[in-house]
């Protein structure tokens, strides 16, 4: 049973990468667009589709409910590297969230799309000045953003495969 767990867990990992890949993509062709309606465009394959949702923060949980399970069964809670593993993952999903969220709130709104403030949906108002979309797109934090993401899963597996303390 515990194989099977590790199975999913990596699993799940793959399918949150494939999902997330999406908003990766998206975020680092934001960073060159300086036409506005492509930029909504690109916009829109991301941020405005339900089903990418689902499969994103599904492949999140089962990820986080199997490693959670599988260190139980596995008795690994007593090791450092466990504990060093949750919290980086934590961090990463605040410090993209975060960073990410702010920003792309701005660029939505500047592009008269539909927003978040505050967690709560509003409405598109009109378009910034070309001149504010443009400097938007182009201070993205699509590097840092995948600096901190792929960095961050790329220790988490090491303390996993090798499992250092």
């Amino acid at each position: 049973m515990y194989e099977w767990l590790v199975y999913i867990h990596v699993l799940a990992t793959f399918a949150f990468l494939l999902t997330h890949g999406v908003s990766s993509v998206v975020a680092l062709r934001l960073r060159g667009q300086r036409d506005p309606a492509l930029a909504r465009a690109w916009m829109l394959i991301y941020y405005d589709n339900g089903i990418y949702y689902g499969a994103l923060y599904g492949s999140l949980l089962v990820l986080l409910l199997t490693g959670i399970i599988s260190a139980f069964m596995g008795r690994w809670w007593g090791h450092g590297w466990i504990w060093l593993s949750l919290a980086l993952l934590i961090g990463i999903i605040v410090s993209m969230t975060f960073i990410g969220a702010m920003h792309y709130t701005k660029v939505r709104k500047a592009l008269g799309l539909p927003y978040l403030e505050r967690w709560e949906a509003q409405p598109a108002i009109d378009p910034a000045p070309l001149e504010e979309i443009a400097a938007l797109l182009a201070n993205s934090p699509a590097i840092t953003l995948a600096v901190i993401g792929f960095g961050g899963i790329a220790v988490i597996l090491w303390l996993m495969m090798f499992k250092p303390f």
